[in-house]
């Protein structure tokens, strides 16, 4: 009678501002929506502000974008605005060979390779009646002073770099003609790349992933499908045979990561005396292309020290918690019990998966649309000084403004998407207002999990005669207990959940920002901040899992739950440190076999890619909750009987005992 006493609705304040917040943030999204153009991230932009490759436009079968000077891209100029002091063109293929427009022009107008130049010329090249008037053409950019072998990365056309006995090529030549009868080293084309490339890098990563995706969608959930199937089978199988089944689970875990370890080192001793695998990570820097890592002796190095600290790490553990591992298996089996009874709770957790997903996927779209409602802004771009560089300009009215009088080699080219308006103003704010709100959705879902898993694993255990007190469907009323009485208090936990990781979000990006400074005070003050908030999440974490737990079995508010739990926790602080733990890491461990296993088939079926395959079993670690409040409020006389079985009550009552004598020793 004194559990699943509820008195009434919980913390509506939050309930409201939780209401409140989210149509706030529907308000941003249709905004956003209305005024972005994700077209701004798909496809590259040329000096014009038109898109390169996109149906329905002069540039359809363009999707590529050139550089009519890549060695310009090295100015520094690249990291203030973001853009090249270049012009830039939609071609439809790459130059393949070398090539200069003097080279092209002596043939005449009917020339083959004035021909093939004139692709990668501007439009306007065309209406000209003489071509051969080379100084001209290049004075007014109508086509660019040279062509290099060149491939497409990301849309754009950067220079074929090779490479033969550690000398660094562009189309089998360390040298170029510049177009202007200069001699010039390749490094400088691999210089302006860089730079060129430089906004691009962390972008082609997420688009080489997305790709991937695209056209192995239906392999990974087969994998998906393949991971859960098994997890399924884990956890009926720990009902009946819990004990063989985790040492089982031990075994090969070890053995999974034996094979890692002599994987790694089979490819590492492959990799010995092949031309650029000597090559240090550090040297090798930021690649674009992740494959290119696993062409490195270091690389697998690495992977095979890591896989064995984990293996001796694992293998310490189990040699001293080889008594507390009998204690968690009882617990386990108990869990798996509640289970079998509660079929459904092996399948709520897609539920919790589906929401977080949306969650994602609303957060990811309206922070590109955010992102791409800016309006196109042109900048004058010079090559020396300029009173009037890196002003906005109007490309239509250009040349026949006063900056092409004082600047007579200035352009007006397209710098980037921005805006002046009040609402591009608010941008930021409306940025940092949606990643705001991710969180707070993410963590309000998956605590709506929790506090439904913790109330129905509760109906089960509260049950003095099991199943026959229990609800018909325990999992669907304690979901709509928690939606009917306790929104708010699942939105009280999250928020405060959520204003951590936005602090801990901008303490990275003022990190970010400090690597190049030589601050070492505000650094090692930054680094202690970061420090001190990862901590602080984690015992939030932590606390509000063990608060939804007191919320679903009370009925209380949050704060109220969240002080009951934390003394309960203190009260019983030995039990839980060892127990959960314990418990905790066994099951990582079957975690860890699953996602393993399937990790290893997927990298030998995708040739040399890396998937994430996530494990669906729900979370097993409620019930120390239940243990440390059945062993408070009861003895297991006939008068205050124990809930829990006579067999796990016998483990856990030694266990506390041997507990209680070590101490004593101790002291």
């Amino acid at each position: 009678g004194t559990f699943f006493n509820f008195l009434g609705c919980t913390d509506i304040i939050c309930c409201i501002l939780l209401l409140v917040a989210i149509v706030g943030y529907i308000a941003v999204g249709v905004v956003a929506w209305t005024q972005g153009d994700p077209r701004k991230v798909i496809y590259p932009t040329d000096s014009r502000g038109q898109f390169c490759g996109q149906a329905g436009t002069p540039n359809e079968n363009k999707p590529f974008l050139f550089y009519f000077n890549i060695v310009k891209c090295a100015s520094p100029l690249v990291l203030l605005e973001f853009q090249c002091p270049t012009t830039q063109i939609c071609v439809e293929k790459c130059p393949d060979r070398y090539l200069t427009y003097l080279q092209a022009s002596t043939g005449g107008a009917a020339s083959e390779e004035l021909k093939y130049y004139e692709q990668f010329c501007v439009p306007e090249f065309k209406n000209r009646k003489k071509v051969s008037d080379a100084p001209e053409v290049l004075k007014d950019d109508l086509c660019p002073a040279m062509l290099t072998p060149s491939k497409p990365l990301a849309r754009r056309c950067l220079p074929a770099v090779s490479s033969k006995k550690g000398v660094i090529m562009v189309g089998n030549k360390t040298t170029f003609n510049d177009g202007k009868g200069h001699e010039r080293n390749v490094t400088e084309l691999l210089e302006g790349a860089k730079k060129a490339n430089v906004v691009l890098e962390a972008r082609q990563v997420a688009m080489k992933i997305f790709e991937d995706y695209t056209v192995s969608w239906y392999w990974i959930i087969i994998g998906l499908v393949i991971s859960m199937v098994v997890s399924l089978i884990f956890i009926v199988l720990l009902r009946f045979l819990a004990g063989i089944m985790v040492w089982v689970m031990i075994v090969l875990v070890i053995l999974v990561l034996g094979y890692g370890i002599f994987h790694c080192y089979m490819e590492y001793a492959q990799l010995k005396g092949q031309a650029g695998s000597d090559v240090s990570l550090k040297e090798l820097g930021f690649q674009t292309d992740l494959r290119v890592y696993l062409h490195l002796k270091q690389t697998w190095l690495a992977f095979m020290i890591i896989l064995c600290i984990v293996e001796v790490v694992i293998i310490l553990l189990l040699i001293f918690l080889r008594k507390r591992i009998l204690i968690a298996i009882a617990l386990i089996k108990e869990a798996s019990r509640a289970i079998g009874h509660i079929m459904t709770s092996l399948l709520f957790p897609l539920c919790t998966f589906f929401l977080v997903c949306l969650c994602i996927a609303y957060w990811a779209s309206t922070a590109v649309f955010l992102s791409t409602s800016n309006e196109a802004v042109y900048k004058v771009f010079n090559e020396t000084e300029c009173i009037y560089a890196r002003t906005t300009c109007n490309p239509e009215t250009f040349n026949t403004s006063n900056v092409t009088k004082v600047c007579p080699s200035a352009r007006c080219l397209f710098a980037f998407y921005g805006g002046e308006s009040t609402y591009h103003k608010y941008l930021i704010i409306f940025q940092i207002y949606n990643v705001f709100m991710f969180f707070w959705l993410a963590n309000f879902v998956i605590a709506l999990g929790q506090v439904t898993l913790a109330g129905a694993f509760a109906s089960y255990y509260w049950a003095f005669k099991k199943p026959d007190d229990m609800p018909a469907f325990p999992l669907f009323s304690s979901f709509g207990r928690a939606l009917r009485y306790h929104t708010g208090s699942l939105a009280f936990g999250s928020l405060i959940l959520a204003i951590v990781q936005v602090i801990r979000v901008m303490l990275e990006y003022l990190d970010h920002r400090l690597k190049a400074a030589d601050n070492k005070c505000a650094k090692f003050f930054l680094t202690c901040l970061k420090c001190c908030f990862w901590c602080l999440e984690k015992f939030i974490k932590f606390l509000n899992r063990n608060a939804y737990i007191m919320i679903a079995i009370y009925g209380t508010n949050f704060c109220t739950s969240a002080r009951n739990a934390f003394f309960l926790l203190m009260r019983n602080i030995v039990r839980v440190a060892v127990l959960d733990k314990v418990t905790d890491f066994l099951l990582f461990l079957g975690k860890l076999l699953i996602v393993g296993s399937v990790g290893i088939l997927a990298f030998f079926f995708f040739t040399q890619r890396i998937k994430v395959i996530q494990d669906t079993a729900p979370p097993l670690n409620y019930y120390w909750d239940f243990f440390s409040e059945d062993l408070e409020r009861n003895d297991g006389s006939p008068e205050r009987p124990y809930y829990m079985s006579p067999a796990l009550s016998e483990i856990l009552l030694k266990g506390s005992l041997e507990s209680s004598k070590s101490a004593e020793s101790q002291e």
